[in-house]
């Protein structure tokens, strides 16, 4: 490999992470695009999307070697099962909230989920964390014990949010090399296609379909759900090859940065100064947070050079 190369590669990682990241965040406004269409018709048609679209990435990537491959190892296909359950917790929880008028509280659960994703190393990986780790810790629960007493609403859908997307991550992180990112998605889907139908014929009996009830506009958009949800995922995967998990740590806070900017601003939801306070609180954590990941990244780069005097 050459030095070009080696430059290149995490410069390309970045940008593919980042890509994902900028998807991710502006998803709020794709999804509030969809109206009429409810939180239940939209995750049903992007579960069923996703795997025809994951199909067609397999063909035209020449993946079902690989794909046969975890076929054929019913303990990876378990694992599939579970994530794709726990990310089908997640999406539809997420579109609850953006349907519903709560984009600001989607952000806060995906700014939490860093530190989530440390916690459950500790509790399920039995990994040993830093003392600024265990600070950004006590601050974040700090800050949802703010917004629980005196805001004096439970965020359902921020603590939904973190804990189905770090255990969907923890399991991610398991399997590993083993089930690749095209792969892993369509089995995903694959398992989430009876939940998906059944949710189907409970809208078509009470506020009916909206496929191709509101103009070809709507109908191309609805369509492209299945794009809108492997694409990210599938930027992250080529991003999450080529750069460390301390690029990627400080990379994923342009998500809920972005989600709540949009709630904020475009979208104009209530910040009285009680979710203020808890939203301040938890960006103290994140500073904690990623002041730890630049000490130790710093920490890491100097060890090589002890090692080579």
């Amino acid at each position: 490999m050459t030095p070009e190369t080696t430059r290149a590669t995490p410069s390309a990682g970045v940008a593919y992470a980042g890509a994902a990241y900028l998807l991710w965040g502006v998803l709020p406004l794709y999804f509030l695009l969809l109206v009429p269409t409810g939180p239940w018709e939209v995750v049903a048609w992007r579960v069923l999307l996703s795997f025809v679209f994951c199909l067609l990435l397999l063909t035209v990537m020449r993946g079902w070697a690989a794909f046969r491959a975890i076929l054929r190892q019913p303990k990876l296909l378990g694992w599939t099962a579970l994530a794709g359950l726990l990310i089908y917790i997640n999406w539809q929880v997420f579109l609850i909230g953006t349907l519903s008028g709560n984009v600001v509280e989607t952000s806060l659960g995906y700014f939490i989920n860093p530190i989530t994703t440390v916690l459950l190393g500790v509790f399920v990986l039995k990994e040993r964390i830093r003392r600024l780790q265990w600070a950004a810790i006590a601050i974040a629960a700090l800050a949802v014990v703010v917004i629980v007493v005196a805001y004096g609403d439970f965020p359902w859908i921020a603590l939904s949010l973190t804990a189905s997307f770090g255990v969907y991550g923890l399991i991610k992180k398991k399997i590993g090399p083993a089930v690749d990112a095209v792969s892993g998605l369509t089995l995903e889907s694959f398992w989430l296609i009876p939940i998906a139908v059944v949710q189907l014929i409970v809208v078509a009996q009470t506020t009916g379909i909206t496929m191709g009830a509101n103009g070809w506009a709507h109908g191309v958009l609805l369509a492209f759900a299945g794009v809108a949800t492997a694409v990210p995922l599938l930027l992250f995967a080529a991003g999450a090859r080529r750069i460390n998990l301390t690029v990627i740590g400080m990379i994923q806070f342009i998500t809920p940065v972005m989600q709540f900017l949009i709630g904020v601003v475009v979208l104009h939801e209530p910040m009285p100064a009680e979710r203020w306070a808890g939203f301040v609180i938890v960006w103290i954590a994140i500073a904690v947070f990623l002041v730890d990941l630049f000490l130790a990244a710093r920490r890491g780069r100097r060890t090589p050079r002890t090692d080579l005097v």
